[in-house]
């Protein structure tokens, strides 16, 4: 029956795919609107399976059916290349145009390092605290997202121009997840 249920909440992670795909097309003034609908119906996925399949095999089968219907979406945009053909060749990417200052740098490294660091242990600890299932495997899960969030994190601050959004990001995970973590642990 689960799997019923999975089948029919299939087509809301694809439509969010394609939107999330049409604003990355298309950059204009309905962009944002895109992205909020796309990430809007994926988690709406989400939510509607817990009550249909359960707390811990509803947010799987749903990752699991949406992410190969996605992958059927993004496999339909495959071009076929000659290999033998040579590439013409490009010049390496600008560095951004700014000027540099030196506390640019320092304020950028902060936030790559500790600041990454922090927001990705938030992430683990509210995993392996306030996630369902058994406590084994939440630790488990928890321990290993650390790193990746945190090399995530590190490639995404550093890529970034915007210095600013780039702290706001990243100090609002982290404050929304060890808040959340300490206060599941405090009740």
């Amino acid at each position: 029956m689960s799997a019923l249920w999975a089948l029919a909440l299939a087509p809301l992670p694809l439509a969010g795919a394609v939107l999330l795909k049409r604003a990355w097309d298309n950059p204009g003034p309905q962009r944002p609107w895109l992205i909020l609908g796309g990430w809007s119906l994926l988690i709406l996925a989400l939510a509607a399976s817990v009550p249909l399949m359960g707390p811990l095999r509803g947010p799987c089968a749903i990752l699991a059916v949406g992410s190969t219907a996605i992958l059927a979406f993004v496999a339909a945009g495959v071009e076929r290349r000659n290999a033998r053909k040579k590439a013409a060749r490009e010049l390496a990417p600008e560095p951004s145009d700014r000027r540099r200052v030196a506390w640019r740098g320092w304020l950028r490294g902060f936030l790559a390092g500790p600041l990454a660091g922090v927001a990705a242990l938030g992430c683990g600890l509210a995993v392996a605290i306030c996630a369902p299932g058994q406590i084994q495997t939440r630790m488990v899960i928890g321990g290993l997202i650390v790193p990746f969030l945190w090399a995530g994190g590190m490639a995404w601050t550093l890529s970034d121009d915007k210095i600013l959004r780039a702290f706001a990001v990243l100090a609002s995970v982290a404050t929304l997840t060890l808040g959340a973590a300490f206060l599941k642990g405090a009740l």
